[in-house]
């Protein structure tokens, strides 16, 4: 096994796992996650609209021009970004946890079985959510590839690196061709018509049972986001999001040429979601295979410009901006669910119902105002000295009472 840098200053000391404390933490991981969790909430926000008429692709009908032009920009830079960043975290996450078992003393073994329930609880949590709250949870389908890529956590760095090469081919040739005829098979159709016999809510409850393990199943057999969590368990081995100072160059070519990628990739189906392109079906969907084969590497330019932002705004510390962003990447897992809690009561059919025939513009900004809102709920925290609760009921379903 190839030793691997630690997420904090100094290597933890012998014994039980413990929590990172602030003192320990780098700051272009958890700046990284703050700004994800933004994306997240305006890719996401779309799910909750109702009451409107779909094209042909999948777009609501009846938009202004401030509304296609907010839908423009959101497929061009945002749309299918924010599951990739999501995965290259998770990944860096994952390779910051077994680091820190090792170095513990802990025997591979006992680090994944600790990972592997850890996994099946991040499966229950996103079951739970996807039925009660949102049907287009991420925390499910992580969890389940959780369960495969921790036997990745004890190899060595040349082994690491062939199952990267091997995974990303597996998602160019078959992983993200099923993934684009999944996208756009039945599109146009808009979202299944409700039943008069049932509740929204009781709706709600059996589209989310259902959704929940398909996605993760599909997201597994497709292997789209492995490649990506590998990419953030090497990223943790080299220290990039550790120690942005010593890979300037590297992370500013990296971020350079993921924006151009970014927009070059993602610009046919920003193209198609104003009505300025309607393609044939298989133009739409090669469309869309190049908008989330893209976005791969789009993802990884986006965390290595979150890196930069981190060492830029180094001298701040956790105060201002990079301390607000931090605040809320130390607790991503209670953030992410505080947004639905917010967007989901409010918008949908079975909450007050706000989201119907709301404009893409309007949808922006109540994403916009619930991330915020995140963000002041985890500063206040932070100055309390309190972590996200559902970081702490994780940890302490994980490691059991008495390690948490």
């Amino acid at each position: 096994m190839t030793a691997t840098p630690y997420a904090t200053a100094d290597p933890p000391k012998a014994g039980p796992p413990a929590p990172i404390t602030k003192a320990e933490r780098s700051l272009a991981p958890d700046i990284a996650r703050g700004g994800m969790l933004l994306f997240i909430a305006l890719a996401n926000v779309p799910i909750h609209l109702w009451g409107m008429g779909v094209d042909k692709y999948g777009h609501n009908t009846g938009q202004s021009l401030a509304d296609h032009i907010a839908l423009f920009i959101e497929q061009l830079v945002i749309a299918e970004r924010s599951r990739p960043m999501f995965a290259i975290l998770y990944g860096f996450g994952i390779a910051v946890m077994a680091s820190r078992m090792f170095a513990r003393g802990m025997e591979p073994k006992a680090v994944r079985k600790l990972l592997r329930r850890r996994s099946w609880w991040l499966l229950l949590f996103g079951f739970i959510h996807a039925v009660f709250l949102f049907m287009g949870d991420i925390l499910a389908p992580y969890g389940a590839m959780g369960l495969i890529v921790l036997a990745f956590v004890h190899l060595s760095d040349k082994a690491l690196k062939r199952w990267l090469w091997g995974s990303i081919a597996y998602v160019v040739l078959i992983g993200n061709v099923m993934m684009a005829f999944f996208f756009t098979a039945g599109s146009g159709t808009g979202p299944p018509p409700a039943d008069p016999g049932l509740p929204p809510y009781v709706e709600q409850m059996i589209l989310g049972a259902l959704a929940s393990p398909v996605g993760s199943l599909a997201l597994v057999v497709t292997g789209t986001f492995f490649p990506l969590i590998i990419a953030g368990m090497m990223l943790q081995r080299a220290g990039w999001l550790n120690h942005p100072e010593d890979h300037l160059p590297q992370l500013k070519k990296v971020f350079l040429s993921g924006m151009a990628v970014n927009v070059l990739s993602s610009l046919p189906v920003a193209l198609i979601a104003i009505g300025a392109w309607e393609p044939s079906t298989g133009l739409w969907r090669g469309a869309v295979y190049l908008t989330l084969l893209g976005g791969l590497y789009a993802g990884l330019g986006y965390i290595c410009g979150f890196a930069l932002l981190a060492h830029k705004l180094r001298g701040y510390g956790r105060k201002g901006l990079p301390g607000a962003l931090a605040a809320v990447g130390e607790r991503s897992l209670t953030s992410y669910l505080l947004q639905s809690i917010i967007m989901a009561p409010l918008l949908t059919a079975w909450g007050f119902g706000l989201g119907e025939d709301l404009g893409y513009l309007g949808a922006f900004g109540v994403a916009f105002a619930a991330w915020a809102t995140t963000v002041v709920i985890a500063v206040l925290m932070d100055r309390a000295g309190k972590r996200g609760p559902f970081e702490v009921l994780l940890r302490r379903l994980t490691y059991g009472r008495k390690r948490s």
